[in-house]
């Protein structure tokens, strides 16, 4: 493997060796799933439903991290918490083929959460507030915190120091972030005197699937410690009635199994403000992974600045505001 392209070795046959090597055996059939951080692949297994291999994305994580992931994993499991934990196969649930290292899971399949009734709103509040009770008893060693200095400044900076955009937009770019994060850094510090737990991380629709028997949740792979709305605020949508009223019924089910301190409600805005700043800066240091221009090509195009340098403008009205009230 080479920095300029982290799986370019990563072949499919490599991916069949890999799960091969586990004792067990493969029909050929080898699937890539919608992934970029990773590389996630279902593969068809003889006589036995399919396999889900992550191979995870090299230098990001150290092995003790990667194996907090799945240790909270496979406590919630325990719990009968409805998440997908790796499998344990010779011992182990990490492994490495090839100098990459991969897990294993089973396949569930789903759909998206509509989230579009006061049920299904409440049922996965239920499913977080149980996932935040058992994040509670216990703390991560080496998965780190979120940071506001990660997601604000440092990821601004490496957007600037890459030379992105125009110079023109560059100077707005520069203008509009560092009035966004003068509001954001205070505000953020300590997380408001937030309760920081083991939490999901990364609590959008994408890495939720729904079937018959409800929710369950597929990825653990941003897992870290944090305040409990950051698993909340990314499943809000819509004007401020809207966000009040899902918000409303999301804690409605939450607060059935955790507490929930709704000062926290106050950090939604600059939360978002950080994901938004912190996602452009993901996308410009993962360019040289030939599966980002390819799947993100307007990213280099002006179009895409002028419509961040707005949608930041817009974010700064949204975090000088007054903050939702339930």
């Amino acid at each position: 493997m080479s920095n300029d392209a982290p799986y370019g070795d990563l072949s499919p046959e490599t991916v069949l060796d890999a799960i091969e090597a586990l004792g067990v055996r493969c029909d050929g059939r080898v699937l890539a799933l919608n992934s970029y951080e990773n590389r996630v692949y279902q593969v068809g297994i003889e006589d036995a439903p399919p396999l889900i291999a992550k191979f995870y994305r090299p230098k990001r994580w150290s092995d003790a991290a990667i194996l907090e992931e799945h240790a909270f994993a496979l406590e919630l499991a325990a719990q009968e918490i409805p998440v997908v934990a790796p499998l344990e196969s010779l011992g182990r649930s990490l492994h490495v083929h090839h100098d990459y290292r991969y897990a294993v899971f089973p396949r569930r399949g789903g759909r998206w959460p509509e989230l579009g009734t006061r049920d299904e709103r409440e049922w996965v509040g239920r499913f977080l507030g149980r996932i935040h009770a058992v994040g509670r008893t216990a703390a991560f060693r080496d998965r780190g915190s979120l940071d506001v200095h990660q997601l604000g400044r440092q990821a601004r900076d490496d957007v600037l120091d890459g030379g992105w955009m125009p110079d023109y937009l560059a100077a707005k770019y520069e203008e509009v972030t560092d009035e966004l994060l003068a509001q954001i850094e205070p505000r953020a510090e300590g997380w408001g005197g937030a309760r920081l737990l083991r939490i999901l991380g990364d609590c959008h629709r994408g890495n939720i699937l729904w079937t018959d028997a409800g929710p369950h949740f597929v990825d653990l792979d941003d897992s870290l410690r944090g305040p409990a709305i950051q698993d909340l605020w990314m499943l809000l949508s819509g004007d401020s009635d809207n966000m009040r009223r899902e918000l409303t019924d999301l804690l409605s089910g939450y607060e059935q199994f955790a507490t929930f301190d709704h000062s926290e409600i106050a950090l939604i805005e600059p939360l978002r403000a950080l994901r938004m700043i912190h996602y452009s800066a993901w996308l410009a240091r993962r360019w040289h992974d030939p599966a980002f221009p390819k799947a993100f090509p307007w990213f280099a195009e002006p179009r895409y600045w002028e419509q961040h340098h707005r949608a930041l403008q817009d974010q700064l009205t949204a975090v000088t505001a007054p903050p939702l009230e339930l």
